[in-house]
């Protein structure tokens, strides 16, 4: 199975686009719902149990680790790859404990830094992944002559679990977070928090038709869909059908709405604490 993992709901978005470009594989996800916020959180505890969780997709036959979390992404992914990964482009050995782990930072960065003209990047996120700095730190790497400007948007979280997509109080709040970086002219937006994927439409509504919007989701599922292309072994391993399972370690707010939003269907979750 593919092992994906959140601090709470807003993953089910990076599962969306994975049964898109890749439909025909088995997903395991685990929400860790009985400990977010994760973007709230310190460095340690995101490593410690994002680590965890790593453990616990293993023993469960995960062969391959999707860290949906954006600041599980920005704070613990170097940690994690190398506590558990296999580096990129080599097939695992038969009974190996080692597994590719893929966040959500490198390919979406990847894609913003390849469309943007102006060389002028905005990103929005939670507290946790604009304080880490991951995303200016790797979209820099890429290309050091960009300009990046960053903003928490913390309101976007409750909106969207909420079910207020489309609400009138979504758009002003969208228009406060969203005015300055009108003023700045960039011309690339990155959606890094598993929740704003699902704004997008009213996000792009605020900034522009001029302003391109990535989604680290859909990037990730691309380069995911490239990964397996090239790694038969592993893409062999892992099991394909629909018996996806659900895991949430609470039980997970406005479950239903989320679901609808992500899949147009209720999915049946499963309420277990392994920690």
């Amino acid at each position: 199975m593919i092992g994906v993992f959140d601090s709470g709901v807003g993953g089910l978005t990076i599962v969306k686009e994975i049964f898109k470009y890749l439909p025909e594989y088995q997903i395991i996800y685990f929400g860790d719902t009985a400990r977010l916020p994760y973007g709230t959180k310190g460095a340690d505890f995101v490593q410690r149990y994002s680590a965890k969780i790593v453990n616990w997709l293993l023993k469960k036959k995960a062969k391959l680790i999707v860290v949906a979390c954006h600041t599980s992404s920005a704070w613990a992914s170097d940690f994690l790859k190398e506590k558990f990964s296999a580096p990129k482009g080599r097939d695992l050995a038969e009974g190996e404990n080692k597994m590719p782990i893929f966040e959500m930072i490198t390919p979406g960065a990847s894609e913003a830094a390849n469309s943007t003209k102006s060389r002028k990047v905005g990103i929005i996120g939670t507290s946790g992944t604009i304080k880490s700095g991951s995303w200016e730190k790797k979209l820099l790497e890429l290309n050091p002559g960009l300009k990046i400007y960053s903003k928490p948007c913390p309101l976007f979280v409750s909106l969207v679990e909420e079910g207020w997509i489309n609400k009138g109080v979504t758009k002003k709040i969208a228009e406060e977070y969203l005015e300055p970086f009108k003023e700045k002219k960039i011309d690339t937006l990155v959606l890094a928090c598993t929740h704003y994927p699902l704004l997008k439409k009213i996000i792009g509504e605020v900034v522009g038709t001029n302003i391109k919007i990535i989604n680290p989701a859909e990037s990730l599922a691309k380069e995911l869909k490239l990964f397996l292309k090239d790694n038969l072994q592993i893409a062999s391993q892992i099991k394909k059908g629909k018996n996806h399972q659900f895991f949430f370690s609470d039980q997970p707010y406005n479950l239903e709405k989320i679901s609808h939003l992500c899949f147009d269907r209720q999915i049946k979750p499963i309420i277990k604490d392994p920690f």
